[in-house]
């Protein structure tokens, strides 16, 4: 089943909370855009991709909610609907670029104001069906890295749950797998909030691929013994130069990686792309509660001292030379970035 969905009977979204997997399934439903973007805040929602296709549900719901009699008013909801979904997380790119996109067309409709909120629910729905797509393709196009018998270190989640369904790094691993090749994958756990131990971890069990966990700080460990082929990490936003933030632990993997000569591969859509910026150092990076990093427990208790603090960046930008290349729905780009990332834009 989908991540994020419409539900034409009851005229909400639905999501899978990915809070409580794998311990618990549920499915949330949310009828206002308000409640989207706290989802997508505390991360019942998570992922670039499914990120952009909550946004566009969200403003789907706003149309639909809002009393305006005219267009002219249901537009000036759906920028004040834009400005607080826009504000959930700040990092991912997919978020503005789906806002932006929902509200362009809404500003281009020219019929009634039920025509309007029909028209936004139908280009919600027709988004999310675009992200399956694509992520379908960018698997075909990155499943050609991968050779039979690789071992792959996978960082954070980039999987199903992390899009509207297929995935993005996950995806191209679960291609190979149903190519019928014979691969492993080391799991970071990717702390603080074991996105890899929890959510990957249980998409590999669901797709019957063979893997271990490892804590973070093990990735170079393997790398060095020469246990490990090929890395494979997704994308929140890309800079024009091929600068990536992804989930924090990044940044030193593709490190770890650059010196032990295994090739490190970044698979993310078009859309994560972020045409304004011309290098990651303008990236915004999200600081999350620092009770994510503190509340760790052990036999019970908390094992950090009452009166510490934490530091909790949620997010890394790791530069454009630690990356051997992009896998993205229109092929697979190598360096120079800077050049090949403005040819893929312009269809060259």
């Amino acid at each position: 089943m989908r991540t994020i969905t419409w539900n034409d009977e009851h005229q909400v979204v639905e999501m899978i909370d990915q809070r409580i997997l794998p311990q618990d399934f549920k499915i949330l439903s949310f009828d206002n855009y308000q409640d989207v973007a706290t989802a997508i805040q505390t991360m019942v929602i998570r992922g670039a991709p499914a990120i952009g296709a909550a946004a566009a549900f969200g403003m789907a719901l706003a149309a639909l909610k809002s009393k305006a009699k005219s267009r002219e008013e249901i537009l000036e909801h759906l920028r004040t609907a834009g400005d607080i979904l826009n504000q959930s997380r700040p990092t991912a790119v997919n978020l503005s670029w789906a806002i932006q996109r929902v509200l362009k067309s809404a500003e281009a409709f020219e019929g009634s104001p039920e025509g309007l909120r029909q028209h936004l629910i139908a280009l919600s729905k027709q988004m999310a069906d675009e992200d399956v797509e694509i992520n379908k393709q960018m698997a075909s196009f990155g499943a050609e890295l991968i050779s039979d018998g690789d071992h792959i270190i996978h960082h954070c989640n980039t999987g199903a749950l992390a899009t509207v369904d297929w995935g993005t790094a996950l995806g191209v691993i679960r291609a190979a797998h149903e190519q019928g090749k014979k691969i492993h994958v080391f799991v970071d756990e990717t702390r603080p909030r074991l996105q890899g131990a929890r959510l990957t971890a249980w998409e590999l069990e669901q797709y019957k691929i063979p893997y271990d966990i490892i804590t973070d700080n093990a990735a170079g460990y393997l790398m060095r013994k020469k246990l490990v082929q090929k890395v494979f990490f997704g994308a929140d936003r890309v800079a024009m130069n091929g600068d990536v933030a992804n989930k924090i632990g990044t940044y030193m993997l593709a490190l770890a990686a650059y010196d032990n000569g295994i090739p490190a591969y970044s698979v993310t859509p078009i859309s994560t792309i972020d045409q304004e910026l011309l290098s990651g150092n303008l990236i915004p990076i999200e600081e999350r509660d620092q009770a994510e990093v503190l509340e760790i427990s052990l036999m019970g208790r908390r094992v950090t001292p009452k009166t510490a603090s934490a530091r909790n960046p949620a997010f890394d930008v790791t530069p454009a030379r630690l990356v051997s290349a992009w896998v993205t729905e229109k092929g697979v780009v190598y360096p120079p970035f800077s050049k090949n990332l403005q040819a893929l834009l312009e269809g060259k």
